[in-house]
């Protein structure tokens, strides 16, 4: 137990107090909260390292528990890694839209994959990958869920990313945060609120996705947006929620990395994109201090959105923009 006390503190000691960058739009300055600067190179690194260590800690796992979580995104990854590190075996039940990167990081990691192909009546794969966690459960002794989209754990892990911006820009008047599992959102606007009711969250997702009670359409950047509804978003304090097309997240990537010489993710692209939008909407005035949340790096979807026959392929136009009161 000394060891793995060791390591714990280790994990915590790597993770967070990422950089909070100022980027120039039209003549306002934006903060940047940069996650790919954890270990893994995204926000999620937050999320398995708090779930692992909280449970290992109290008793709920052990070192022979099997770690089982449905992701085809960040979170797989990063829980792969924090297993490594914990020495415990983990199943990531992914499916055919996992880019190329991701599936090999699972693997290098030492994760156990499981592939859904076959798509849910919703043209998406979230609820045959549920479906298959919870046959692989019911069949199972030992095994442990990280269930990022009910786990309170998922939401407490980002307290400390709220805290952060809060250490570094005392006063912001808008964050603006990406969904997918919720659970991101959930932690950072209920830790903001705290501290400050004032601070507007601003939730980003993407068109077609079921989050906000929209239509669902086919999506095809992972890390943002869903075809559920995650339960923790209940507990959520949204003021507001920015809904981009897909198209315009690609073009978003790609001029920032024109014109600052990187990659960022798809959700990262989404932000910026909703940041633009509704700072033009709202007519924001150019003192508003704006934080926008970067959850990832862009490297892993070189094979994707920064693939000019993978986004001819894939990206179809989609309804314009749209803004709701959450």
């Amino acid at each position: 137990m000394e060891d793995k006390q060791s390591m714990m503190n280790t994990e915590l000691s790597r993770l967070g107090n990422t950089p909070l960058v100022q980027y120039e739009y039209d003549n306002h300055k934006i903060f940047l909260k940069m996650e790919n600067a954890n270990p893994s190179g995204s926000m999620k690194d937050r999320a398995a390292t708090n779930i692992i260590g909280s449970t290992y800690k109290n008793g709920v796992i052990n070192d022979d528990t099997r770690i089982i979580e449905s992701s085809s995104g960040n979170f797989g990854v990063a829980l792969a890694r924090v297993c490594k590190e914990y020495r415990l075996k983990f199943t990531c039940v992914i499916d055919a839209n996992i880019n190329i990167v991701n599936e090999r990081m699972l693997r290098l990691y030492g994760a156990e994959t499981i592939k859904i192909t076959e798509p849910d009546n919703n043209g998406g794969y979230l609820l045959g990958r549920l479906e298959k966690v919870r046959e692989i459960i019911s069949k199972s002794k030992n095994i442990y869920w990280t269930n990022q989209y009910e786990n309170p754990l998922n939401m407490e892990s980002y307290y400390s990313l709220a805290d952060e911006i809060i250490n570094d820009i005392s006063d912001p008047d808008y964050i603006f945060i990406p969904v997918s599992s919720g659970g991101a959102i959930t932690g950072i606007s209920r830790r903001i609120k705290e501290i400050n009711p004032r601070i507007k969250i601003i939730a980003v997702d993407s068109i077609g996705s079921r989050i906000f009670n929209c239509s669902v359409q086919k999506r095809c950047i992972p890390g943002l947006g869903s075809s559920i509804v995650p339960p923790i978003l209940k507990m959520a304090k949204i003021d507001d929620v920015v809904q981009v097309k897909e198209e315009d997240i690609i073009q978003e990537c790609h001029d920032f990395f024109e014109q600052n010489s990187m990659m960022i993710g798809g959700s990262s692209g989404a932000t910026l994109q909703a940041v633009k939008w509704y700072r033009r909407l709202r007519k924001l005035s150019n003192n508003s201090k704006i934080v926008a949340i970067f959850p990832d790096c862009g490297d892993r979807y070189i094979n994707t959105i920064y693939n000019e026959k993978w986004c001819k392929s894939n990206i179809k136009p989609k309804e314009i923009c749209s803004v709701n009161n959450a």
